[in-house]
């Protein structure tokens, strides 16, 4: 049975192809069935990706099942004396992915203990406090998402400032959908100058292209890359204050230890890749143990810390303390684990295998040459930033990396800013835009973005022509 089946396989694959290549070396799959099919796989599986807002679908699972039709396909045609090579390029593609995956985990960890113990909730809190008119609300959470993304990586920013932003201004909806357009300008130009903030950037620093202190060269051009559309923006919002009432929060224990942590955590990150040449997926799950270190530390002592306030609140005869009190429960590092997305990671884990497949059939190697080939770097590059609006900046990136073409240092922070800002152009361009779609449903919206999408491509254009002239020297090298 297996042997008719794998006749029968053979036969629909091109046949010409298997036999016209060395058995040593791999085969080009560009022009055969198999490849045709993998083409297709992979550009239905996407449509059900752009379509997740509509479908209610979460956009892993499309990818999920073609990765593993397109290596199914592979695996048939090496199948005998060159199988080994299908299994090391899989291999291949596995270990890039789990090491940022691990990474990425990390840092989605430290985000959600911290949002645990209500340290975004307390920002929220501030916010509402101070009175704030709309206009100042505007730019005090484009200037927050611009430097914290980042820190905390442009998804997590940009859904924890739309929280903040729906609930300071809640019922606005012109307000919100505003800001949230802002935001996601704001976390994806910012993801731009540091390997923490895009999964894009990240991945061309663990690749060796750029040196992590000459992303900080960026920081300009993707200022600029939000401040345009956002000065734009500014004059159409109501310089009023909202009516939303606030709230006293209290942080809960170790909520600023635990932000010193993670700062130290990106610091061992960066100084074993910088200083030791070693991944800095190292230094991320070192940072994982100091979390659990202290996680271990909070419920030893958390017995003592309780008895403490129950004596507290019972000399002040507050009973809603008292009660407060008997909520609380021991921090643990694992439920925070859980609550990372991993719909996200999953998703990463499906484009990363199909674009490795593409790329092993031979597919890339043929973009590259006719795109690298037949155009200048500059050009190629600002062309690939569009392209990521209309298609996730990450699998557009990965396929640059895979590609590999001979470039410059100014030419591949040229490609970072571009997938990076490019994405913005349209809600459906970055991980950012899509999940506030869906967090701030009947707010933000593909249309409400897209209205301003004529001033983020001013921003585009001007952020990369400013690093042309800022950074020209980088093109040299």
């Amino acid at each position: 049975m297996k042997k008719l089946l794998f006749t029968v396989i053979s036969l629909l694959f091109s046949v010409s192809v298997l036999a016209a290549e060395p058995s040593a070396d791999r085969i080009d799959l560009t022009s055969s069935t198999v490849g045709y099919a993998a083409i297709v796989i992979f550009i239905l599986a996407y449509i059900l990706v752009m379509g997740e807002e509509k479908l209610h679908m979460r956009k892993s699972k499309p990818v999920l099942v073609a990765a593993g039709v397109i290596w199914i396909l592979i695996g048939f045609v090496y199948s005998g004396d060159n199988a080994v090579l299908a299994e090391e390029a899989f291999r291949e593609n596995l270990l890039k992915f789990a090491e940022l995956m691990l990474f990425l985990l990390v840092a989605m960890t430290y985000i959600n203990a911290l949002e645990e113990r209500r340290l975004f909730d307390a920002l929220s809190a501030w916010l509402m406090k101070k009175g704030f008119t709309y206009r100042k609300l505007f730019w005090i959470t484009g200037f927050l998402a611009f430097f914290i993304s980042p820190i905390a990586d442009n998804l997590t920013t940009a859904l924890l400032m739309s929280a903040v932003v729906m609930k300071v201004a809640e019922g606005n909806k012109k307000f919100v959908a505003l800001c949230c357009s802002s935001i996601v300008i704001a976390v994806n130009a910012a993801g731009a100058f540091s390997p923490f903030g895009d999964i894009t950037t990240l991945m061309v620093w663990q690749s060796g292209k750029v040196e992590f202190t000459e992303f900080l060269q960026l920081f300009v051009p993707a200022l600029v890359n939000y401040l345009i559309p956002a000065v734009i923006m500014s004059f159409f919002i109501e310089n009023k204050s909202p009516t939303t009432l606030h709230t006293e929060v209290e942080l809960k224990r170790g909520a600023l230890r635990i932000t010193f942590l993670f700062l130290l955590t990106v610091a061992t990150a960066v100084a074993c890749h910088i200083w030791l040449h070693l991944p800095p997926v190292l230094g991320m799950m070192m940072g994982l143990g100091y979390l659990q270190f202290f996680g271990y530390f909070l419920r030893m002592t958390l017995p003592g810390s309780l008895a403490r306030k129950r004596a507290m609140a019972e000399r002040e005869g507050d009973q809603k303390r008292l009660q407060q009190l008997g909520g609380v429960v021991p921090f643990d590092v694992f439920s925070r684990v859980s609550r990372a997305e991993w719909d996200t990671l999953l998703f990463f884990y499906g484009i990363v295998l199909c674009v490795g497949g593409l790329g092993f059939m031979g597919y890339l190697g043929l973009l590259s040459e006719s795109l690298y080939g037949g155009l200048d770097p500059t050009i190629a590059n600002s062309i690939l930033g569009v392209v990521s609006a209309l298609v996730d900046n990450i699998p557009v990136m990965f396929a640059v990396l895979s590609m590999d073409p001979e470039m410059s240092t100014g030419h591949w922070l040229l490609i970072t800013l571009a997938c990076c800002t490019g994405g913005s152009l349209l809600s459906i361009g970055s991980a950012s835009g899509v999940a506030l779609m869906g967090q701030a449903r009947g707010y933000y919206t593909f249309m409400s973005h897209l209205k301003w999408t004529p001033v983020i491509a001013i921003g585009y254009a001007a952020s990369i022509l400013l690093h042309l002239w800022l950074n020209q020297a980088t093109f040299l090298s």
